[in-house]
C-alpha cells in the first residue's frame, strides 16, 4: 500500500521533536509510518527563528539548525519555499478571523505539493476547498 504525502505544520514539527503528548496517537502513527512522506517547510524554520528571537518560544532550547537536522534524522523531507508556493499565496482567501501569513503560505504550499496538512490549528479548516487537513 502506497503511503500519503503530508506537510507538517510548524507547531507540530516542534511538538514532534519534543515528543509532546499533545500529539494524538493516530497522528503520531501517520507521522511515523515509513510509507508516508512527511514534508517540513523552510518557512517553518523561518517562523521558529522569528519566534525564538521575539521570545515566543521561551521553553524551547534548541537552535533552528538543530530543528532542521533532527527533522532530517527523523526521516522528514525538507521543502524549500518555491516560487509556485508564493505564486499561489494570493489565491488563498484572507479570512478576517485568520490572517496569519505563515499559515497561509503553508496552505499554499500544501496545495501546490498536493500534500495533506498535519495541524491542530482549527483555522486550517477554513481552507478545506484547497487542502485536506489531518489531526
Amino acid at each position: 500500500m502506497a503511503g500519503k504525502k503530508y506537510l507538517i505544520d510548524t507547531h507540530c514539527l516542534l511538538w514532534f521533536q519534543e515528543n509532546n503528548p499533545k500529539i494524538p496517537k493516530r497522528v503520531m502513527r501517520e507521522i511515523q509510518n515509513p510509507e508516508n512522506v512527511i514534508l517540513f517547510s523552510q518557512l517553518s524554520l523561518y517562523e521558529i527563528a522569528i519566534k525564538l528571537t521575539i521570545g515566543k518560544l521561551p521553553d524551547f532550547r534548541t537552535d533552528v539548525d538543530e530543528v532542521y537536522h533532527q527533522a532530517v534524522r527523523d526521516g522528514f523531507l525538507f521543502l524549500n519555499i518555491q516560487n509556485q508556493h508564493i505564486f499561489h499565496y494570493h489565491k488563498i482567501p484572507l479570512h478576517e478571523q485568520h490572517r496569519d501569513p505563515f499559515d497561509r503560505l503553508l496552505i499554499a504550499t500544501a496545495f501546490e505539493e498536493n500534500a495533506i496538512m498535519i495541524t491542530v490549528d482549527k483555522n486550517f479548516q477554513l481552507y478545506t476547498e484547497f487542502i485536506q487537513v489531518f489531526w
